[in-house]
This record gives structure tokens, C-alpha cells and sequence, in this order.
């Protein structure tokens, strides 16, 4: 059957084969372990390579589009939103505790201890995060070094670019980037026998509180959802004094889209047409704000990806201190900005967040497992939220044509060249 071919499914059915065969075997699944580890460790070794050369092609093919008033203030918007989800995903996870049930007494890998030391204070930390030897922080997974480094490569090359028009450097660094996105690639293909053999040996290890750990991480994240999507319409109707009874109606069309398909990319088209024809917001406004969005715009993604790091440090009995749970705030947001494009899908960000604050990678699996689910929130926040930022947009200008939303009058969306968006869908798609 075609469906059988769909890889969330092989994944899904991996794991919850896997839970079966643990939960029936007991602790003897734990010696399947190593071939769980060993798919962990493939994706592992590419995430130095893979967050370098897109760090760097990020910024080095970066080119000016101008800061208007419209772009300061969708800017503001996205990224203030962006910190609210993740301060609530914060909250909600030390409230719920959704990775507490996995009691690892292995705890930071040790391959990675050189780089979790305890710093001194605030000025130690923000010390390292510049590296006196990049491979040395290469060789150690050391991230936050890692792309600092790879930020400043990056503008040094972009600037390098303008001067003398040599893009030689930078095309090599794309290859890279497509190289390693390709070994991804293939390391997925055996991602069901690997979540199989993780699943399997947590089963078997802990017990039938696997099954609650990833229902409290999907409980934890659709409440984070529905309380910033709550927080969305609080501040679109406090803003604008539009009814917000009429906005479900409004938005089923793009929701239905977004949690069938997990895509902002397919859901675009039906955003834009949405929030110019339904909900009156000018076309100058929703072109910019709504492109802008579909790599900056990711609420979900964020509040997702804080409630993994979250689940992580608590699978592994580990407490985050204030600098560190900021800094997973700021990884997070960052991540969503595009600012660090880290592409191949939620593996690669899951094992990115770990490598970059020293956490187990234990769990990783059972995220992995259920992260179509997962998806399905993210990108139903995601879709929306960019539709409510472009509301506030268009408001601060007056650009929102209020009998578009009362119904008393029809517009059209003007056609749109999606060619020219594809990397920006990409970008989307990994965040979704």
C-alpha cells in the first residue's frame, strides 16, 4: 500500500512496534540499545558539518531589503511572540513535568562533559561563548562557539562577496550543505529500525511510562499551543476592535490545510488569500508580513522546541540553571528566525538542542516517534499566528479594509510568484 511508504508512518509503526516488543520482553530489549545509538550517532556526526554550512550560506547569500516602518514592525511582532511562546513552554513544562517519567541515571553523554562544565558566572559564560580554536569546539560538538564562529564567517564572506562579486566560497559551502543534507537523507532511511530499537529498550527498561512521557509531551505542547494561540486573539482584538467571534470562521480554511498536510509551504497560497479576501488585510502588507513569516513566524516550532529541551534535562534528571534555560530560549528562537538554518527535519533539531546544551539523547527516540503529531501543532500555530501578525501590521498603518472582515465587501488576492519563495518553503517546511 502507498501509504506504507510514507516515512512517518514506517517511523510510527516502528514505534509502537517497538513499545510492544519492550513492554512483552522486559529488560532484555535493553540489549538493542546499541543499534538505536548507533542511528542517534549517525545524525550526531553530521550536526557540526550540517549547522556551519548553513549558517554560513544563510549569512553570506543575505542581501539588504530595506527596514521600513512595515518590516520594524512585523519584526517586532514575530519576535515578541516568538519570546512569549517560549517563556510559556517554559512554564508549562516545569508545571507538567512531561519528561520526568524517563529516569535516566546515565545522564549527560559523556562524549560530550568537556563541554558542559560549570562556569563561574555570567562573564565566563558569555566568555566561552567565543572559542579561541574552532576544532576544537568542533571536535568537542561545542555548538554555541560553533556558530558564532560561523556567523561572523558569514558576514566577513558576504561582505567579501559584495566587494568583488566571487561567489566561489560560498557556492562551496551550499555543496557542503547539500552533501550532508544527502547523507541525512540516507540516515533516515533506516530512522524505523533505530526508533524500533530506542523505543524497544526504553520499554523495557522503564516501563509503560514511556507511553505517558510522550502523551505528557503532546499534552504539554498542544496546552502551550492553545495558550498562545488564546494570547494571539487577546492581542488582535485589544489592537484592532475586530470581532473575534468571526476569526474561526475565518481561519478554517487555512487550519484544515495546515493540520492535514503539517506544511506552512502548502498552506501559503490559502494564508495569503485568507488574510487579504477574508480578513481584509492590504495585499502590500500580507505579501511582505506573510513571506516574512514563513521563516521567522514559526511560534510553534519555538514553544516546541523549548518543551523538548525541557523534556530532555528532565529524562535525564538534569537541572537547567537561569543561563542555561536562556540560552535554550534564545537556540529556539534563533532556530525560527532562520538565523540558524538547521535543515532535515525534527531529528536534526532535536539532536542540535541536545548537542548544544549537554543534554542526554536518550529520549530522543520517543520524540522522533511522535513528532507527526507534534508537527500537526506547530504548524497549526505557526499558520495562524503569521496570519494574526499580519492583522496587527496592517492595523498600526491602517491598511486593514474592515468591510472585507463585517462580509460587506469582496477583494481579490493579486497572483503571487511562488517560484520565487521556494527556499523560503524549505525553510518552513524544516520548522514545521
Amino acid at each position: 500500500m502507498k501509504i506504507l511508504k510514507n516515512p512517518a508512518v514506517q517511523i510510527g509503526g516502528g514505534a509502537i512496534l517497538g513499545i510492544v516488543f519492550g513492554l512483552i520482553v522486559g529488560e532484555w530489549a535493553a540489549n538493542l540499545k546499541f543499534i538505536g545509538d548507533l542511528f542517534i550517532r549517525l545524525i550526531q556526526m553530521a550536526i557540526v558539518p550540517l549547522v556551519m554550512s548553513s549558517v554560513i550560506v544563510a549569512t553570506g547569500s543575505m542581501t539588504g531589503s530595506g527596514m521600513g516602518k512595515m518590516a520594524l514592525r512585523t519584526f517586532k511582532w514575530m519576535i515578541g511572540f516568538s519570546i512569549v511562546a517560549a517563556v510559556i513552554a517554559w512554564g508549562i513544562s516545569v508545571i507538567v513535568q512531561p519528561g520526568a517519567g524517563i529516569d535516566f541515571a546515565s545522564g549527560v553523554d559523556p562524549a560530550l562533559e568537556e563541554s558542559v562544565g560549570e562556569a563561574a558566572g555570567w562573564q565566563d559564560t558569555l566568555l566561552n561563548f567565543v572559542s579561541t580554536n574552532i576544532f576544537a569546539a568542533m571536535s568537542t560538538a561545542t555548538m554555541v562557539p560553533i556558530i558564532i564562529f560561523s556567523l561572523l564567517f558569514g558576514v566577513a564572506l558576504n561582505a567579501y562577496i559584495t566587494r568583488t562579486g566571487n561567489r566561489m566560497v560560498l557556492d562551496f559551502f551550499d555543496q557542503i550543505q547539500q552533501v550532508v543534507l544527502t547523507m541525512i537523507r540516507f540516515v533516515m532511511l533506516i530512522a524505523p529500525i533505530g526508533v524500533f530499537c530506542l523505543l524497544a529498550s526504553l520499554a523495557g527498561t522503564v516501563g509503560f511510562a514511556v507511553v505517558t512521557s510522550a502523551l505528557k509531551y503532546l499534552g504539554s505542547t498542544l496546552l502551550g499551543v492553545l495558550i498562545v494561540l488564546a494570547l494571539f486573539v487577546l492581542v488582535v482584538w485589544l489592537r484592532t476592535h475586530l470581532n473575534p467571534a468571526r476569526l474561526p470562521a475565518k481561519l478554517t480554511d487555512q487550519t484544515v490545510i495546515a493540520i492535514t498536510t503539517t506544511s506552512s509551504a502548502v498552506t501559503f497560497p490559502t494564508v495569503l488569500r485568507t488574510a487579504i479576501e477574508k480578513v481584509g488585510v492590504s495585499q502590500r502588507v500580507a505579501n511582505f508580513t506573510l513571506s516574512v513569516g514563513l521563516t521567522m513566524g514559526s511560534y510553534g516550532a519555538v514553544l516546541n522546541y523549548m518543551i523538548v529541551v525541557m523534556f530532555l534535562a528532565q529524562s535525564g534528571d538534569i537541572t537547567l540553571d537561569f543561563g542555561t534555560i536562556v540560552l535554550a530560549m534564545a537556540l529556539a528562537i534563533l532556530l525560527n528566525m532562520g538565523t540558524i538554518t538547521v535543515p532535515g527535519g525534527f531529528p536534526v533539531v532535536a539532536m542540535f538542542l541536545a548537542t548544544s546544551l549537554g543534554l542526554p539523547f536518550e529520549a530522543v527516540g520517543l520524540l522522533i516517534a511522535v513528532d507527526w503529531f507534534a508537527g500537526i501543532f506547530r504548524t497549526f500555530l505557526n499558520v495562524n499566528g503569521d496570519t494574526f501578525v499580519a492583522m496587527l501590521v496592517a492595523n498600526a498603518s491602517n491598511e486593514i479594509d474592515r468591510d472585507v472582515y463585517y462580509g460587506k465587501k469582496k477583494v481579490v488576492t493579486d497572483a503571487l510568484d511562488l517560484d520565487k519563495m521556494r527556499d523560503q518553503f524549505e525553510k518552513a517546511d524544516a520548522a514545521d
